[in-house]
């Protein structure tokens, strides 16, 4: 166990006994690891006429790849553009089958998790590698519940901030800056910093978030809660205000947990990749979770759903879905229909169906008569029968039916990322630990194709004077 900072404030000492706590626990050890099997040799010709043997590997599931790191002996690379067809690690952590519409955490089915387990316990699974006992859940929930303060320094950091303000973009700042504020306990080199650091960052991103939605509508911050479970803090922090008593609907509270589980991990995604490189330089945790951040708030990674309350609300009544779809199906210039299909899943998204009964469950909870989701309803019954659609299998993805839900529970569509994010946090912190576990760990250094000028020369310098 490392030495506890020399600094012993109230909080870091406070920090040192709940890892000696946590220390002390017994954490399961988890599946057996596999290990990456030789599948054969892949033969290369180069254009000179030379053959390249290339090893190929094979996993438990999946495709198997070609080793193309002997390329570097003949001074010649690949060329992949966004990596589509380029594995850059091996990972223990998460299974996409695109074609068959499967997702495995650890090899448990996505369906079966968002269904028969909690979020903390799905965080537990993807960092440890096991669902958690009863008590070791207790242990671990004790663990996060304990780290959900932010110094108050961080409250007069946001303040800093202009009102209007995205949340994504105070959470960005305000991420990278943990790392000026929480600096003890951040050796990336040492196991117990990293899981101290894991458990920091799942705790204190739903105080952050519902800080800078706070901060953005005028209300007070409202502290976390030690009495409630990890979704209804964040719903607290996010609804409650000084003046009134707030309790979190269960039936909402559990809706967002499964929002959370179903959005905790997603492979080798961009925000993910981005964080393992920003990792691959040994940066600090909160950086490279702060890098994520980033790349998760372009609209074409962690956008989606958003999109789909800006189609909703485009299409503006029930009446004009049969306009608009014909114009979908013509190809009209900007007309789109959002969260129908996924880049990834070519048959259906496993995630759809538990959040369509989601969906349901909540709508029918709050008896909503809101315009919006009555359009989606409706758009999704015409999708689902219009063979247009059918015949490309454009069904709805978890990003259509996630919008209609945070939307239902209040949440702001400025505030859709941000949840995003909240729940993607415990997926960026397993791999960027896994990357530190790897033998294999280099810094990331991909190559590139050059098509500039060749090597020029100077010229004398100075204007040529007009004749």
């Amino acid at each position: 166990m490392p030495k506890p900072p020399t600094r012993k404030t109230a909080s870091t000492r406070a920090s040192a006994r709940i890892s000696a706590r946590a220390s002390a626990a017994r954490i399961p050890a988890g599946p057996a690891l596999a290990t990456r099997r030789d599948a054969g040799t892949a033969k290369l010709t180069l254009p000179d006429g030379r053959m390249l043997d290339l090893p190929v590997y094979g996993g438990t599931l999946g495709p198997d790849v070609v080793d193309v790191t002997p390329l570097k002996k003949v001074d010649m690379f690949t060329y992949d553009p966004g990596f589509i067809a380029t594995a850059s690690c091996s990972s223990r952590v998460t299974y996409i089958d695109g074609d068959a519409g499967r997702l495995l955490y650890r090899g448990h089915p996505i369906e079966d998790l968002a269904e028969k387990a909690s979020f903390l316990e799905v965080c537990h699974l993807l960092y440890f590698g096991d669902l958690p006992s009863p008590r070791r859940l207790a242990e671990f929930r004790g663990e996060i519940t304990r780290h959900t303060m932010v110094t108050e320094r961080v409250a007069d950091f946001i303040k800093g901030f202009d009102a209007g303000a995205h949340p994504m973009a105070v959470m960005i700042a305000v991420v990278g800056a943990l790392a000026a504020f929480y600096h003890d306990w951040i050796d990336v080199k040492n196991p117990e910093n990293r899981r101290y650091s894991m458990m920091r960052l799942v705790a204190k991103m739903p105080t952050v978030a519902a800080m800078s939605y706070k901060y953005s509508i005028g209300q007070p911050f409202m502290h976390p809660q030690n009495r409630l479970g990890f979704v209804e803090n964040f719903l607290y922090m996010m609804f409650a205000t000084p003046c009134e008593p707030y309790a979190p609907d269960p039936v909402l509270s559990r809706a967002l947990d499964r929002i959370f589980t179903l959005h905790a991990d997603h492979e080798q995604n961009a925000s993910t990749s981005t964080v393992r490189l920003a990792g691959s330089t040994n940066a600090n945790p909160f950086a490279c979770v702060s890098a994520g951040i980033a790349s998760l708030w372009g609209p074409a990674h962690g956008g989606a759903n958003e999109a789909v309350l800006k189609m909703l609300k485009e299409i503006g009544s029930v009446e004009n879905i049969p306009a608009y779809v014909e114009a979908v199906k013509s190809g009209e210039s900007g007309r789109r229909l959002m969260g129908f299909g996924h880049r990834v899943y070519k048959n259906f998204d496993p995630r759809a169906g538990v959040m369509r009964r989601t969906c349901r469950e909540v709508l029918k909870r709050l008896n909503l008569r809101d315009e919006r989701l009555r359009i989606a309803m409706a758009l999704e019954e015409v999708a689902l029968r219009d063979e247009y659609f059918v015949k490309r299998k454009l069904y709805p993805n978890v990003d259509f039916y996630s919008g209609i839900v945070l939307r239902a529970l209040g949440i702001p569509t400025s505030m859709f990322t941000a949840i995003f994010a909240i729940a993607r946090t415990i997926g960026w912190v397993t791999h960027w630990n896994e990357l530190h576990e790897d033998p294999e760990f280099r810094i990331g250094r991909p190559r590139q194709l050059y098509l500039g000028p060749t090597e020029r020369k100077m010229g004398r310098g100075g204007k040529k004077k007009a004749k």
